[in-house]
């Protein structure tokens, strides 16, 4: 456990930032799995309308530095790759 006054203080820190951060990426998923739900049951419109409100949600957890942008695009890409293949089918 932490002794000195400021290594006390780092742990209060970062058990905040621990809670916060998992209440974010909970908020992640959750928008991402609707994408794929709605995927799920080939309604494109639903699907594409998903994405839209998908997509600005995980490039705000890049920002506030949640998750790496390189995967954040590439859960983007293959988002958008199967909302694309729904129009091929």
């Amino acid at each position: 456990m932490a002794n000195s006054p400021q290594a006390k203080k780092r742990a209060r820190q970062a058990e905040k930032s621990r809670v916060r951060n998992a209440g974010q990426r909970s908020n992640v998923r959750t928008f991402v799995k609707k994408v794929l739900a709605a995927v799920k049951t080939g309604n494109k419109e639903q699907a594409e309308a998903a994405f839209k409100v998908a997509a600005p949600i995980l490039d705000a957890a890049v920002n506030k530095g949640l998750i790496h942008k390189n995967k954040a695009a590439r859960g983007k890409s293959r988002l958008n790759a199967k909302i694309r293949a729904l129009a091929a089918a």
